[in-house]
C-alpha cells in the first residue's frame, strides 16, 4: 500500500544558508506524526514545503507525493487548487482575518474552492458545533479566547474534508489545559475524519503521544 505522502531527497537553501539536506520522509494515512528538534533546525521549512506552502530546491530527484500526485510538478495555478482541495493548515498564531467572523473564516477556503455559499456554510456551522463553540459563530477573532481562535482555525483546516493537515505549533501559543485539550481533538478528528495529521511542535507530551516523530537537527533526520 503506498504512503498518503512522500517525499524524496528534500533539499532547501536561503541563499548560502542550507536549510534542509536529502530529506526522505513518507506519512501514512491516518497517522499522526510530529516532527521535533532544536529551534533553527529545519522544522517549520520542511512543513511548509511538504504543505506546498514554499518549494524545495529544483532538483530531477526531488519530489512530493501526495496521494499519487507529484506537487513539484504542479504550476503555482494547479498547486494552489490542489492544496485547497487536499490539505489544512493550522498555525501557531491561528491566522484568522480580523475583520471576518469565526463562521466566515471557516468558510474561507470554500469560497477559494467555489462551494455554495449556504452548503458552506451549513457545513461550518456543523465544524461549530463539534468544537462546541457554535454560539460564537457570530464573533469575530478579538472577541474570542485563544483555545477558540484555534478551534476555529481547526474547524477552517477541515472544511474541504483534507487528507493530510499540517500544523505549525498549534499549542505553542496556548495554556497547557487548553493545549491539552486541542491534542485530544487531533486525535479526534483522526478517527472521525479518516485524515492524517504532520506536526511540528515543542511539546513533548504530544510528541510522546503521536503514531511517530521525526527528529530533525541541522536540516536532517535523526534517529
Amino acid at each position: 500500500m503506498k504512503p498518503l505522502l512522500k517525499a524524496v531527497q528534500i533539499s532547501k537553501n536561503f541563499g548560502d544558508l542550507k536549510v534542509l539536506n536529502a530529506i526522505d520522509l513518507e506519512i501514512e494515512a491516518n497517522e499522526i506524526v510530529t516532527i521535533v528538534g532544536p529551534s533553527g533546525a529545519g522544522k517549520t521549512t520542511l512543513l511548509h514545503i511538504l504543505g506546498t506552502l514554499d518549494r524545495p530546491n529544483p532538483s530531477p530527484n526531488s519530489h512530493i507525493y501526495l496521494n499519487g500526485t507529484d506537487t513539484t510538478q504542479l504550476n503555482d495555478k494547479a498547486l494552489s487548487q490542489f492544496r485547497n482541495q487536499n490539505m489544512g493548515f493550522i498555525f501557531q498564531f491561528h491566522e484568522l482575518l480580523p475583520e471576518f467572523t469565526a463562521l466566515e473564516n471557516i468558510c474561507l477556503p470554500t469560497w477559494i474552492g467555489q462551494t455554495a455559499a449556504a452548503e458552506a456554510e451549513e457545513k461550518a456551522m456543523g465544524l461549530l458545533k463539534r468544537l462546541g463553540i457554535e454560539k460564537r459563530a457570530t464573533h469575530k477573532p478579538t472577541q474570542l479566547s485563544g483555545g477558540e481562535q484555534q478551534r476555529v482555525a481547526v474547524a477552517r483546516a477541515l472544511i474541504n474534508n483534507p487528507k493530510i493537515i499540517f500544523a505549525d505549533e498549534p499549542s505553542g501559543n496556548l495554556d497547557s489545559e487548553n493545549a491539552d485539550q486541542l491534542h485530544d481533538l487531533f486525535f479526534e478528528l483522526r478517527e472521525e475524519q479518516h485524515c492524517s495529521f504532520v506536526i511540528v511542535t515543542h511539546n513533548t507530551d504530544l510528541a510522546k503521544r503521536a503514531d511517530r516523530s521525526i527528529r530533525i537537527i541541522d536540516g536532517e533526520i535523526k534517529p
